[in-house]
């Protein structure tokens, strides 16, 4: 049997392949896997799984930065409700609170349109376009060679976008040593369909974020709207509901303790195949800077946006976001010190310089990677200087601002030779951008934002100070707290930025009226825009420098990889990748045990009856009642609520279709185990375990709690 991955390559850290399920394959990977899928328990051709326009592969589309699927012959999506919760919030007030409340829409006249900027895209075709993209670049100089690859990725892109309604995309494997163009259906009239309560859909909040047990109905549902026509359409009360050539049937029997599972979505980055520097600089800078700052970011919203207020409604997505990315970072540094990260990456790198130097004629693989590991230090050292910098660029105003003069900059170009996001095609989720800014901004909380942010760049060393910053903004050694806080009162003052209609209207200004704006935030936006300028010519320079090496290094590892008997897969890219293994508990260290499954049970045993462990009435009613419907799980004698798996997975998989042995629906992956959220970094077979919502506790709670009837007459249910 094959083995796969780069966890297991450290002896002595080999485990047994039979149990080890690393790997985010992509879908044209499955045949070289096909006899391990077969002796995993899969029922289908796994062949089928490499079609990505048949059953079930054409069912799974991706939402941008999470997964989804089809789920009725209507157009009908499953999502995780964490995925749907930004349209939710968008389409909530304080007096309409349908985070608390939840939505459900009686009929399909009555869904509402998801949040600016929503698409579902379905992949249709994948193109190897490898020879293209790299014919000719050797021999150039860092920056002429990323200038040239980018262009190609634009040219091709643009070529494939002749078809309309398809969004293209030239993806990197292997750092840049294969490309593929996707081309993907663009739907772009979304409209939200269900969502249950948060206190259902969000059980647990922040507390119970990436621990076991879980009891979250992390699901919600959009659909797919098209122009009569079948073409893609925006928003239009005329659309009709896009018709799937494929969408899978949803089980209300599930799994069981150790049967096959597998997951199909669109993971979005793991760092797998990084090298030392760039994991050191990670876990013993970046991380920890980070983990600090978010608390204090975290803390500034709440006390800037009370509970119940309509500025903590627009900000509610993103203190989900920030808590979240608050954890998971406590998880990674955590989980890193566990299993050794730094010893075993420096192991790894060891064992692949004996294979080379091994043999002469692999030489220039030492010298690639030299000259890779001395980059990943220049890096490091960019990413350290500019810390501050990116921080006290972010509040609302001032970003559309930026992205506004630089909009005119680049139309000053023709529309091929413009960088990606100012080209034409990018113009509706450009305009969406900053017509959304209205649901999220408040003034208030964006100054108590940038305050946090200035205060920690005023007190790092002169030398690590942007002159050209300090001069725009007036600041100085000297400056204290009042003096910033008079500054800002000035720019929140005297904006208009805040105003959606100007900030269209801005669109089409050219780089002298905005030159001439007297707006304090564009004022700020166009004396910095060399500065940006340059870092961005600088980092261009090191992705030239990345293109020629990274390449040269991944081929190194997957020929030494090879020589072990094992398949490289490539890092996560957002891009289509399957992965499967078992329904499995765990015991991620000594004297603790995870169970696979959780119950109706565990609910009620954690209700306080205040946030976030404050079930409906009804549905704690139901519990006691025992009205479990045809929903129960032999062994538990319960619904099943969540399940673990052994799955490979990381962010954006979120929302991503679990499936039985028949590629039926059985959940949906939705989060990871504390213990396992550093396998973006290192796959650890212990400690690894992925988090599902049972199909069984979905329907339930759509036929006994919210009365979703419609939507489970819409769906095929396999019983």
């Amino acid at each position: 049997m094959k083995n796969v991955g780069i966890g297991l390559a450290l002896a002595p850290l080999w485990v047994s392949p039979s149990w080890a399920k690393e790997g985010m394959f992509t879908p044209d990977q499955l045949q070289e896997v096909s006899g391990e899928l077969k002796e995993a328990g899969i029922e289908i051709a796994p062949d089928a799984l490499a079609d990505l326009t048949g059953f079930p592969m054409g069912a799974i589309v991706s939402l941008g930065n999470c997964s989804a699927s089809f789920v009725s012959p209507e157009g009908l999506v499953v999502t995780n409700h964490h995925c749907a919760r930004g349209s939710v919030q968008f389409n909530s007030t304080a007096e309409k609170n349908y985070l608390e409340d939840g939505f459900l829409a009686a009929t399909k006249g009555n869904e509402l349109p998801a949040a600016p900027g929503s698409r579902i895209y379905v992949t249709t075709r994948v193109t190897d376009v490898t020879a293209r993209m790299r014919a000719g670049t050797t021999k150039l100089d860092p920056l002429e060679r990323y200038k040239i690859v980018e262009q190609r990725s634009k040219d091709i892109t643009a070529e494939c976008e002749l078809d309309a309604g398809y969004r293209c995309q030239v993806a990197s494997f292997y750092g840049g040593a294969q490309y593929k163009l996707m081309q993907r259906l663009e739907v772009r009239d979304v409209r939200l369909v269900y969502a249950p309560a948060d206190a259902i859909g969000k059980y647990g909040g922040d507390i119970d974020n990436w621990q076991w047990p879980r009891h979250t109905g992390d699901f919600a549902f959009y659909r797919a709207y098209v122009a009569p026509d079948g073409s893609a359409a925006d928003f239009d009360e005329a659309n009709v509901p896009y018709r799937p050539k494929h969408h899978l049937k949803v089980s209300a029997s599930g799994l069981k303790d150790g049967d096959f599972v597998m997951a199909a979505g669109y993971p979005g980055s793991t760092n797998r195949y990084t090298l030392l520097a760039e994991v050191e600089n990670t876990f013993n800078w970046t991380y920890p800077t980070f983990a600090v700052l978010l608390q204090d970011w975290i803390n500034v919203i709440e006390k800037a946006a009370p509970e119940g207020s309509d500025a903590r409604v627009k900000y509610e997505s993103r203190l989900a976001g920030l808590n979240n990315f608050e954890k998971n970072l406590r998880g990674q540094m955590e989980g890193a010190r566990r299993v050794g990260l730094v010893d075993r990456r420096r192991s790894r790198e060891t064992a692949l310089a004996n294979w080379i130097a091994s043999d002469g004629k692999r030489a220039e693989y030492g010298k690639a990677i030299s000259l890779l590991e001395t980059l990943s230090e220049e890096s490091a050292q960019a990413a350290r200087s500019n810390f501050w910098y990116n921080n006290v660029s972010r509040p609302q105003l001032f970003s559309a601002a930026r992205r506004l003069f630089r909009l005119a900059k680049e139309r000053e170009k023709p529309n091929s030779e413009r960088k990606p996001g100012y080209q034409d095609r990018d113009m509706t989720f450009f305009r969406q951008g900053l017509e959304v800014i209205d649901r999220r901004f408040d003034p208030g909380v964006d100054r108590a934002e940038w305050l946090l942010f200035l205060r920690g760049y005023l007190k790092q060393p002169q030398e690590e100070r942007i002159a050209k910053f300090d001069s725009a903004l007036g600041l100085s050694a000297e400056t204290n707290d009042e003096q910033l806080g008079e500054i800002l009162d000035r720019y929140y003052a005297n904006t208009k930025l805040g105003d959606s209609e100007t900030r269209l209207e801005l669109m089409d200004a050219t780089v002298s009226e905005l030159q001439a704006d007297d707006d304090p935030f564009m004022q700020l936006a166009v004396a910095m825009y060399d500065y940006g300028q340059q870092l961005e010519m600088e980092r261009d320079e090191r992705s030239g420098r990345a293109l020629a090496l990274r390449p040269t290094y991944m081929d190194a590892i997957t020929k030494w990889q090879r020589a072990q008997d094992q398949l490289t897969y490539p890092d996560a890219n957002s891009t289509l990748r399957i992965t499967y293994g078992k329904v499995l508990g765990g015991s991620p260290r000594d004297g603790l045990a995870y169970l696979p499954f959780t119950s109706l049970e565990g609910i009620t045993a954690k209700d306080t009856g205040e946030d976030p462990f404050n079930s409906p009435a009804k549905q704690l009613e139901l519990i006691k009642a025992k009205d479990f419907g045809s929903y129960t799980l032999d062994s538990l004698g319960s619904v099943p609520v969540n399940f673990l798996t052994d799955l490979d997975s990381t962010g954006g998989n979120s929302g991503s279709a679990t499936l039985n042995a028949k590629a039926e629906l059985v959940g949906l992956l939705f989060d990871g185990t504390f213990e396992s959220v550093n396998s973006d970094w290192d796959f650890d077979t212990r400690t690894t375990r992925t988090i599902h919502v049972d199909s069984r506790y979905m329907l339930w709670v759509m036929d006994k709690v919210d009365g979703a009837d419609s939507l489970i007459e819409e769906m095929d249910i396999a019983r």
